[in-house]
């Protein structure tokens, strides 16, 4: 997906490498035509998100990416890839904006998980690799790190003191939304890919390919 959205911001005026970068990324569905989504059976319908971000990652504007991804204890059902509005100064300000966005999906899942009968009963954890992105959504103190963020992401504190969502830290190692923001090694790649539970149609037994 990151390839993907990459690409489309240059559709308007691709060039040779754009072209071959485009080719690259038709192979890789080619070669992985028999891979979907695996949700099993069983497990418990608590809402689980990540987000991550990668600070200044477009050599052209200089603006980072941000991805979240959600699951129900199973496969993820809900993820995204999408450029910020405006520059970070800092890591920590494009992790926490990659938060901000990361809750006011979480808040709409939780809506409509509740009109399924899936009512998330509690704060729905939403988990970031970033400890200072944390610290300032639970201390609104941090002026100095926060004063150039825009205030419509700010409503994630209201979120957090609401019960809504709970703000955890991970291991990058651990970050699942890191494919969803930046070119990864193979092997980091694949990993990833499997835990967000996506596998090949020829590992399926009993789960439900989408």
């Amino acid at each position: 997906m990151f390839a993907a959205s990459l690409l489309a911001s240059y559709m308007h005026g691709p060039t040779k490498k754009h072209m071959g970068t485009a080719k690259r990324v038709l192979r890789y569905i080619q070669g992985t035509l028999d891979y979907g989504i695996a949700y099993e059976k069983g497990k418990e319908a608590m809402l689980v998100g990540y987000c991550d971000s990668d600070w200044s990652g477009c050599e052209d504007d200089m603006r980072s990416t941000s991805g979240y991804a959600f699951h129900l204890e199973s496969g993820v059902f809900s993820w995204a890839s999408v450029k910020q509005s405006s520059v970070a100064l800092s890591t920590a300000e494009a992790e926490y904006v990659s938060a901000a966005e990361a809750t006011a999906q979480a808040v709409w899942l939780r809506f409509v998980l509740s009109d399924f009968g899936e009512e998330q009963v509690e704060a729905t954890p939403i988990l970031c690799d970033n400890t200072s992105a944390i610290a300032i959504t639970k201390n609104p103190v941090h002026h100095h790190r926060t004063r150039h963020i825009s205030r419509r992401f700010h409503f994630i504190r209201d979120a957090l003191q609401n019960g809504e969502i709970d703000l955890l830290y991970c291991r990058t190692g651990e970050q699942n939304a890191d494919i969803f923001t930046k070119a990864l090694a193979r092997d980091r790649f694949e990993y990833l890919r499997s835990k967000l539970g996506i596998i090949s149609a020829k590992h399926l037994e009993g789960s439900v390919k989408v």
